[in-house]
């Protein structure tokens, strides 16, 4: 797994306090990855938050039956948020049926505890007043109070997903903000953060020069940045 702590990239709590998702996206789109944002439906419940971590993907379907007896329809999802380690976000692909709610409160603390740094899914979540007051962020297609248990279930864990249009893969660098979810693949990661250090100097020099009265057309033909 690709790591940010050298000394030529930033770290994940510099990540956090600097970068922001439309300067990660118009990097990538720079770079020819033009399909890196979620789409504009995924949403935060607390738009104050900054995300940002490693993924750790889970694959949901739909069910249509009840468990069988002495069936735990929660086994994978127990699974991931038990092995959750410092700044991982788990990652649901759920489809767009909009008929199950994989997250709530109880999965939000017990990440929470663990370092988690987030969640994101494309499916709906639940409980979110006491998710508001824990403070951990989380990402969503959706909110409902829509269990599971018969609905659908987590079928595999650490495989490749498509959520919200975005192919994730576990150990992506995830960005989320009030403008949406970035998801920046491991081995172009590197790269991207070179490029965005840089673009951010020039976003900074672009800000001062209109604070200061510059047209913008002047600002632009200087730094071409907008």
């Amino acid at each position: 797994m690709a790591t940010l702590e050298t000394e030529s990239q930033p770290t994940l709590i510099e990540l956090r306090e600097r970068f922001f998702t439309a300067l990660l996206s118009d990097v990538l789109d720079d770079l020819g990855y033009m399909n890196q944002a979620m789409h504009h439906t995924i949403r935060p419940l607390d738009s104050s938050l900054v995300m940002v971590g490693r993924a750790r993907t889970a694959l949901c379907m739909d069910v249509y039956e009840r468990p069988a007896p002495g069936e735990n329809p929660y086994e994978l999802e127990i699974e991931l948020v038990d092995d959750l380690k410092a700044d991982e976000i788990p990652v649901f692909a759920c489809g767009t049926s909009g008929r199950m709610a994989p997250w709530g409160g109880l999965l939000s603390t017990a990440a929470k505890f663990r370092g988690s740094a987030g969640a994101v899914m494309d499916g709906l979540v639940r409980d979110t007043r006491e998710i508001l007051a824990a403070g951990f962020p989380v990402f969503h297609g959706g909110i409902a109070p829509l269990d599971c248990k018969g609905r659908g279930k987590v079928v595999a864990l650490d495989v490749g997903i498509e959520c919200s249009g975005v192919k994730v893969n576990t150990g992506d660098l995830v960005f989320g903000d009030a403008d949406g979810v970035i998801v920046v693949p491991q081995e172009i990661e590197v790269q991207v953060l070179e490029v965005a250090q840089e673009r951010l100097r020039g976003e900074r020099n672009t800000l001062a020069d209109l604070e200061a009265g510059e047209r913008l057309a002047t600002v632009f033909a200087k730094y071409g940045i907008l």
